[in-house]
């Protein structure tokens, strides 16, 4: 019989172990390349080849490409559940193409992959964007049958979409057999950073009917793209479906929700999701703060800002800038002075936004505190905020210190000369607006569209309209911009001030977009000044079309009406009018003295000096009538007795704050601040007005400027600016 011999392998030597064991504790304290080569010495002395394996793995956060060379040497490659939890770690760290590089290494030494192998690799694949990598890995793959695995295709889907191939991942994320949440999650977040808000949305309504709940990831990922865009439909399916589910909201969606619905519009919804929180962090309430104030909050978004702990600048600039672009901007000074109180440092941002409120206040006092602030505060050659100190000097009426700041800037962009050019025109001074333009095209300073409508209202505002048409006709020929609303609006004003009212209306028949309200509004203006009865009417009833309860359209077909004397259509205007309860703005003008803002309406007896005032007034008149001025009643449109309608024009806010002015002259000499009357209006300078400021000007020897809706008027020895035409 036979006998079988059984192998025993040998004992391991009490050499062998004690070295294994010495080797295994080094490996965890391997820190330089020195280490590991003298570690690597040990095992090739004691023949421990199978820690090459551990040693690779070790030394890979140390020198890359030493370790692959030593996995290079193992003899027989190592199981995937070796190596598998270092492509795991590989893929994680900050340096993900390692893991391509050790994949290519265990393909170079016959290893094998399973299919947990692959998601890492293609998660690497994936933040480095190694698109042919990836369909290399792709093809392995489908060859070893684990393409299969909804693991491995979620990681292909995953692959295609970062490298931009989201057809592709489109492709593989369709073959699939099962879907879970985070493969649908993968494929719509793929689509939402390629910006095809649009798939996504269509793949999240998929996702609803495949009965796969979408989690707070999926959400938070639609709910930002939608942002993006701005959908109103896609806005209320979220909040549909949300109220509709109960799904679980983590504090990244339901900041996502709130800043979503707060920069749409959406507060009540925004402020839903808000007072939810438990927790409100900064970023959370600034989106509120944004958006009430957008949507004309401001009381509501002061509440939310003022219970805000720890604000930081972004959200005080928030603030102030609200303030700014409302008819509050004095509240937005003050909340800047709060700010400084805090200790925290404004940027120029928030300089722009205090700048800005300076400028709509139009008041001089603050306009040279915050140009003084911003020269003692290192701001004096920021781009951003002389930008902006152009355009307040320019609104404060001060064009002289608005050309000084743009001439002593250390540099411009197109923003600081067209800035500088829409000065010069608001303020009725077009051939500087046209040297201007014609030095910014020297300086090779390309102009924009917003450039282009600055000269072009200059044009329109001085008469020039053939300077006006050459320089339109520029945009397409010269600089291949296409006209929008604003620059057909200003043709349409340059020709209808011009009493060019068929060429007007020309140009709005050439439009290639449907006139707005604006463009309408100027050319039935137009035709009220020239007396155009027919064309205005066409022109209102256009505007009515499109704002049925518009009160300027109906206003100004009441006053062209009465100009004709048409009294029976006026009060059929005016029923209509009380019937849709539209009323006509009434004309409010501003004077600033001693810090205070004073404010007149139409025959106002509500100032504390107003006896003052009116004996201001006669006494006013009395001297122009020895000028030679006598009141135009043709100013006043209602149907009452002539002498009524001379009190009336003589009772006009802007007169009434001009005396005031006068009154306290002397006061504001002894302080050095009478150079100049400033006077704003919300309303147009009308004729008599005008006559009566120019005379003024000439009897009292004074400078005055007024600030009216549209552009600046500056009186001074019996001229104006305007050249009396505006």
């Amino acid at each position: 019989m036979a006998s079988h011999c059984i192998h025993i392998p040998p004992p391991i030597s009490s050499t062998a172990v004690s070295a294994a064991t010495t080797v295994l504790n080094k490996l965890s304290v391997c820190k330089t390349l020195n280490h590991i080569k003298q570690l690597h010495a040990q095992i090739l002395h004691h023949r421990l080849n199978s820690f090459l394996c551990n040693l690779s793995f070790s030394s890979s956060s140390i020198n890359l490409t030493y370790a692959l060379s030593l996995f290079s040497s193992i003899p027989s490659p190592p199981k995937p559940t070796f190596f598998n939890p270092f492509l795991r770690n590989l893929s994680h760290s900050s340096e993900p193409k390692a893991t391509i590089l050790f994949y290519k290494k265990i393909r170079h030494v016959g290893g094998r992959l399973d299919r947990y192998s692959f998601p890492p690799i293609l998660k690497a694949a994936s933040k480095v964007s190694a698109f042919f990598e990836g369909m290399e890995i792709h093809g392995v793959a489908v060859k070893i049958a684990t393409v299969s695995d909804p693991f491995v295709e979620t990681a292909l889907v995953d692959m295609y979409g970062s490298c931009g191939r989201i057809n592709c991942a489109r492709k593989v994320f369709d073959e699939m057999s099962q879907r879970d949440v985070v493969t649908w999650n993968t494929m719509i977040e793929r689509y939402c950073r390629c910006e095809l808000v649009d798939e996504a949305f269509k793949l999240f309504e998929e996702m609803k009917s495949s009965n796969v709940m979408p989690d707070a990831m999926i959400l938070c990922n639609i709910v930002s793209a939608c942002n993006r865009t701005g959908n109103m439909s896609y806005n209320r399916a979220i909040y549909d479906f949300l109220k509709g589910n109960d799904v679980r909201m983590d504090t990244h969606l339901v900041t996502a929700l709130v800043t979503l619905y707060a920069g749409a519009g959406c507060t009540d919804i925004a402020r839903e999701f808000y007072m939810k929180m438990s927790v409100r962090d900064l970023f959370v309430s600034t989106a509120m703060v944004s958006g009430l104030s957008k949507a004309g909050r401001l009381d509501d978004a002061r509440v939310i800002f003022d219970q805000t702990g720890n604000k930081d600048l972004v959200c005080w600039t928030t603030m102030i800038k609200a303030y700014a672009e409302s008819d509050h901007p004095q509240e937005g000074l003050r909340v800047f002075e709060e700010l400084c109180r805090s200790g925290i440092k404004p940027d120029d941002v928030t300089m722009e936004s205090v700048i800005s409120a300076c400028a709509n206040l139009s008041t001089m006092d603050r306009a040279k505190w915050v140009h003084l602030y911003t020269r003692s505060n290192g701001f004096e050659s920021d781009l951003l905020v002389n930008n902006a100190l152009i355009n307040m000097y320019a609104k404060c009426g001060d064009l002289d210190r608005a050309r000084d700041v743009f001439e002593k800037m250390p540099m411009r962009d197109v923003v600081s000369w067209s800035t500088m050019i829409n000065a010069f025109s608001m303020h009725g001074e077009a051939s500087d607006a046209l040297i201007t333009f014609a030095r910014m095209k020297e300086e090779n300073m390309e102009p924009n569209e917003v450039t282009f409508v600055g000269v072009l209202y200059g044009c329109s505002h001085s008469g020039l309209v053939e300077e006006g048409k050459k320089i339109f006709a520029s945009m397409t020929n010269e600089y291949s911009l296409t006209p929008k609303l604003e620059h057909y609006g200003c043709m349409v004003d340059l020709f209808g001030r011009a009493n060019r009212l068929r060429e007007a209306l020309e140009i709005i028949e050439s439009m290639p977009m449907a006139p707005n309200v604006v463009i309408w509004g100027s050319l039935m203006s137009a035709c009220r000044v020239h007396g155009e009865l027919e064309l205005g009417e066409v022109a209102a009833k256009h505007i009515l079309e499109l704002e049925p309860n518009h009160d300027g359209a109906l206003v100004l077909m009441s006053n062209i009406y009465a100009r004709e004397q048409r009294w029976d259509d006026v009060r059929n205007i005016r029923r209509v009018m009380e019937e849709k309860n539209v009323f006509k703005e009434k004309g409010l003008s501003r004077i600033d003295l001693n810090g205070k803002s004073h404010e007149f309406l139409i025959g106002d007896k509500r100032h504390k000096q107003s006896d003052e005032i009116y004996a201001k007034l006669e006494e006013v008149v009395s001297k122009l009538n020895l000028a030679g001025y006598v009141p135009h009643s043709g100013s006043v449109l209602v149907d009452v007795e002539e002498e009524e309608k001379k009190d009336l024009v003589l009772w006009h806010s802007e007169k009434l704050a001009l005396c005031f002015g006068l009154m306290n002259e002397e006061e504001e000499e002894e302080k050095g601040l009478c150079d100049v009357i400033r006077i704003v209006k919300n309303l147009r300078v009308c004729e008599d007005c005008h006559v009566f400021f120019k005379l003024v000007s000439k009897v009292y020897e004074r400078e005055i400027i007024v600030r009216d809706r549209t552009r600046f008027h500056r009186y001074k020895d019996g001229l104006c600016s305007c050249r009396d035409y505006w």
